[in-house]
């Protein structure tokens, strides 16, 4: 059983676990900030755009409750136990799914900007072609072990790579 424990909290306390915990922790709190971004500024903002409908009362009565309507507010309409189909709350959870989404993706593309500008750059090479036989071989080669022809400095070797010249050996060793 000690063992059983001992495994739950090595798990438990993992940087993947505790990071999950914090990104929940704030993610609830996050929610509650476009929850009230969205009721509180932006369906006033569109109610009053659209001739100051409020959303949040949006509802169509598909059955009459015990008191018949109409009902002025939802409020009312579920007090009177009447069943509705709530249109505002549903735009308002797109609204807010919306802000949600945008956020997210301005979060991903700056962590993945900050990852970029993060990448190492690439490692100074330690092969080089020869520029007569076209095989690989050690940056620091001074002879190919392939032709045998005598390897130019680094710079020679980059321009004649490039102009894949294919004359033959300058001085190649008999084998």
């Amino acid at each position: 059983m000690a063992k059983f424990f001992q495994e739950f909290r090595e798990f438990a306390v993992k940087g993947n676990v505790v990071d999950m915990a914090v990104g929940i922790i704030i993610g609830g709190a996050f929610t509650l900030i476009v929850k009230s971004l969205v009721a509180d500024v932006m369906n006033p903002l569109i109610g009053l755009l659209v001739g100051g409908v409020d959303f949040s009362n949006l509802f169509l009565v598909l059955r009459q409750g015990a008191v018949a309507g109409p009902y002025a507010t939802l409020a009312d309409a579920q007090a009177a136990g009447a069943v509705t189909l709530n249109v505002g709350l549903f735009i308002n959870a797109v609204v807010s799914f919306t802000i949600v989404a945008f956020v997210v993706f301005l979060l991903v593309r700056t962590i993945n900007r900050l990852k970029r500008e993060e990448a190492v750059a690439p490692a100074s090479p330690t092969e080089q072609p020869c520029p007569y036989c076209l095989m690989v071989v050690p940056i620091k080669a001074t002879r190919c072990g392939h032709c045998t022809a005598a390897l130019p400095s680094q710079a020679v070797t980059n321009a004649s790579v490039e102009k894949r010249s294919t004359e033959p050996p300058e001085t190649p060793l008999a084998k």
